[in-house]
C-alpha cells in the first residue's frame, strides 16, 4: 500500500481537474482542504464570468436584460441543462433561485397543506438548523405545536446511524396523520446518505409528500429525482457545486406539480409566464415548470460563479467523478483505521457508515476526548477539515480536486498530531 496513492493518482481520469481550481495555501505550499462540504473551492473560471456580466452592466445598463452576451431576462435558465443532469431531472423541473432555506418555504406552502387529522411532519432528527427552524415555523404558522406534529427519527440507542427500516416503520405506524415527509439526501453531521427512492415509495403509499434537502447531496452522490418520483427538493450550491460563498440555490418541483397551474404557492413576479411577464397585468400566470416558484429576477452574478462550477461537471462523467469519490472515501477510511489499531488508545470513531452506497464524499470522525485541540493543532498545519460541536471531525475528500497524495499526506500528519495529543500509548 506504500504506493498506492502514487499508482491512484496516475491512473486518475479527473486528476486534471484539480487545475481548474484554486488551492488555497498554507506557508507557500497547497494546504490540504478536505473542507468541500461546507465551501467548496474557487474555480478558474469565475472571474472571467463575472467581468463579462459587469462589463455588460457598464455597456448597456438596464438593456443587458435583452442585449447582453448572455441576457439576463431569461439568465437562470444558462445553468438548466447542467443542474438537471446531476440531480436526474426533466430541465423543466428544475430552476437555480433564491437560497436554501428560502426554497424550502416557498415548496412547503405547496407541499405542506396540513388538515385536522393529516397533518404532521417525519424528518431525522438532528438535521440542519436551517431545516428544523423552517418545519418548525411552518408547523406553527398552520396553528400546531412542534412537539406534537413533527415526528423526528434517532438512530437507535448508543448509535448514530438512522436505520432505514426506522424510516419506514415510521412512516407506516403513522401513515394516517403524515402530510408531509421532509429528509436529508446526507446527514450532514454523520454524512450518511438515506435512500430516497424507498423512502419516497413508502410516502406515496402513506398517502402523503415528501421532499429532500439536497445540500449536502448534490455534486456528491448519484441523483435521480425524476424516477424517483420525488415530489420537490432544495439544495444550496456552494458546497460540492463550488459556488461561493452564499452561492445561488436550487429547487426541484416533479412535472406532476410543475404543470398544475392550481397549485397552491405563494408567487412572485419572475414566475410569472415570460410569454406576458412584461405586459405588468394582474393575474398570475405561472411559468412552465418549476421556473413559476420564482419570486424575482435572476440572481445574475451568483449564477455566473455557478456557472464556472458546471462547466466543469459537464466536462466529466459522473460515473467516474462517484467512483473517486468512493475511493478517495475509503482510502481515508483504511488508513484511519490501521491508525485506529496501531494506537488503540487514540478515542476515535468512525460514525459515517461503511458501506459506499450509505454515504458520499465525507467521514465524520468523533472524538471522545480532546476532539478541539486535535482540530486546532490540524488547521494550525494547513489542514483544513470541518469541527462540528461537540465532537466531531468532518472529512471530505472531493473528487473534483482532492488527490490520493492529499489523503495520504493527510493520514501521516493526522497520526503525528494524534501522538502529540494522546502519546504513543
Amino acid at each position: 500500500m506504500q504506493d498506492y496513492h502514487i499508482h491512484m493518482d496516475q491512473q486518475d481520469p479527473l486528476s486534471s481537474q484539480r487545475n481548474a481550481f484554486y488551492i488555497p495555501e498554507h506557508e507557500g505550499k497547497d494546504a490540504l482542504y478536505f473542507c468541500g462540504n461546507s465551501l467548496g473551492l474557487q474555480p478558474r473560471g469565475v472571474m472571467a464570468l463575472l467581468e463579462q456580466e459587469v462589463m455588460d452592466w457598464r455597456k448597456y445598463g438596464v438593456e443587458g436584460h435583452f442585449h447582453a452576451k448572455n441576457p439576463w431576462f431569461s439568465y437562470h435558465s444558462i445553468v438548466t441543462e447542467s443542474l438537471s443532469r446531476i440531480v436526474g431531472a426533466n430541465p423543466s423541473e428544475v430552476v437555480a433561485m433564491q437560497t436554501l432555506t428560502a426554497n424550502l418555504h416557498l415548496a412547503m406552502v405547496s407541499f405542506y397543506r396540513p388538515t385536522k387529522d393529516r397533518y404532521k411532519i417525519v424528518m431525522e432528527a438532528g438535521a440542519f438548523p436551517s431545516d428544523q427552524y423552517a418545519i418548525e415555523s411552518q408547523v406553527r404558522f398552520h396553528g400546531f405545536e412542534p412537539d406534537d406534529a413533527i415526528i423526528e427519527i434517532t438512530p437507535r440507542h448508543g448509535e448514530h446511524i438512522i436505520h432505514h427500516e426506522d424510516i419506514i416503520d415510521t412512516i407506516e405506524r403513522n401513515a394516517d396523520s403524515i402530510a408531509l415527509v421532509m429528509f436529508s439526501g446526507v446527514q450532514y453531521l454523520s454524512g450518511q446518505r438515506f435512500r430516497m427512492k424507498d423512502i419516497t415509495e413508502a410516502v406515496h403509499t402513506a398517502g402523503a409528500m415528501c421532499g429532500f434537502d439536497l445540500a449536502h447531496a448534490i455534486g456528491n452522490v448519484e441523483l435521480q429525482l425524476h424516477d424517483w418520483n420525488i415530489d420537490f427538493a432544495v439544495w444550496c450550491s456552494y458546497k460540492y457545486l463550488n459556488s461561493g460563498p452564499g452561492g445561488i440555490g436550487g429547487l426541484f418541483i416533479h412535472d406532476r406539480h410543475a404543470q398544475n397551474p392550481d397549485l397552491p404557492r405563494f408567487a412572485g413576479w419572475w414566475g410569472h409566464d415570460e410569454q406576458t411577464r412584461f405586459l405588468m397585468k394582474k393575474g398570475f400566470i405561472p411559468s412552465h415548470g418549476a421556473s413559476g416558484w420564482q419570486l424575482s429576477n435572476a440572481q445574475v452574478f451568483q449564477i455566473a460563479s455557478l456557472r464556472a462550477s458546471l462547466d466543469i461537471f459537464d466536462g466529466v462523467k459522473l460515473e467516474e467523478l462517484f467512483s473517486k469519490r468512493d475511493a478517495l472515501t475509503a482510502y481515508a477510511e483504511q488508513l484511519l483505521l490501521q491508525l485506529k489499531e496501531d494506537m488503540p488508545h487514540i478515542p476515535l470513531e468512525i460514525i459515517t457508515p461503511k458501506n459506499k452506497d450509505e454515504r458520499g464524499a465525507q467521514l465524520s470522525l468523533l472524538f471522545h476526548e480532546h476532539g478541539k485541540a486535535l482540530i486546532d493543532k490540524l488547521l494550525a498545519d494547513g489542514i483544513i477539515v470541518d469541527w462540528r460541536e461537540p465532537n466531531i471531525i468532518r472529512l471530505a475528500p472531493t473528487p473534483l480536486y482532492n488527490t490520493f497524495r492529499d489523503i495520504h499526506e493527510f493520514a501521516n500528519r493526522f497520526g503525528k498530531h494524534c501522538i502529540d495529543l494522546f502519546g504513543e500509548q
